[in-house]
């Protein structure tokens, strides 16, 4: 069963940096094969893909919100996804999903909150 746990959330003043961590496990196939995404989802909107990096090549891309601020990155042999977020402001508040699709399916991790207040 593919269970994705992310980390790494918190409570940050504007302006400062977190770094979110994706562990995935129960792959059918390597980690390596999949493309990896990042998700957010505020009180109240709908869940919006911040950013994403492909398979084999890592090719990245970025929600226009965060492009500059936010650096997607991912380490194949600890089959894992990181979102490292630079320049907080209170816009960026809340809870980041880690995502992947399978030929069996979505997946998402349980979140990890993210709240920028002074």
């Amino acid at each position: 069963q593919v269970q994705l746990v992310e980390s790494g959330g918190g409570l940050v003043q504007p302006g400062g940096s977190l770094r979110l961590s994706c562990v995935a496990s129960g792959l059918t196939f390597s980690f390596g094969s999949y493309n990896m995404n990042w998700y957010r989802q505020a009180p109240g909107e709908e869940r919006e893909l911040v950013a994403s990096i492909s398979n084999t090549d890592e090719i990245t891309k970025y929600a226009d919100s965060v492009k500059g601020r936010f650096t997607i990155s991912r380490d194949d042999a600890e089959k894992s996804v990181y979102l490292q977020m630079n320049s907080l402001k209170p816009e960026d508040t809340s809870v980041y999903y880690c995502h992947l699709r399978t030929i069996t399916g979505d997946y998402w991790g349980q979140g990890t909150p993210v709240t920028v207040s002074s």
